[in-house]
């Protein structure tokens, strides 16, 4: 009973991972495997050029929100905030527009060492 619970606990906190079976790996994901497999949420976009929508999509809604990240970029939750849009009509939206090559979508952690080499 002892050993059952002492390997839960080293399953939950990643004690003894170098001596630890392969269901452990399985179990509980490194940081970069979940960093890698996470889409992350602070993405930036910024509209290259207007795409061609479908008459559905020509609303003031959809219009205001272009018409903003044509003049700079914005991320997810500004998009959301200003919109009528679920969730999940915003994520196909804007895998739409990147496919389409009208979106340039920023990962602003790639600056992130900047600001440390600058200090």
């Amino acid at each position: 009973m002892l050993t059952t619970t002492l390997e839960t606990v080293r399953r939950l906190f990643g004690v003894g991972r170098g001596t630890a079976g392969p269901l452990d790996d399985a179990w509980a994901p490194t940081a970069f495997e979940v960093a890698v497999t996470t889409p992350p949420t602070d993405l930036i976009y910024r509209l290259r050029s207007w795409p061609e929508l479908p008459e559905t999509g020509r609303t003031a809604d959809i219009y205001r929100i272009f018409s903003v990240m044509s003049q700079r970029p914005v991320n997810r939750q500004w998009i959301l905030a200003r919109s009528r849009m679920a969730p999940e009509q915003l994520d196909q939206l804007l895998q739409r527009l990147e496919a389409e090559g009208v979106l340039e979508v920023i990962d602003p952690r790639r600056f992130a060492g900047r600001e440390a080499l600058q200090s």
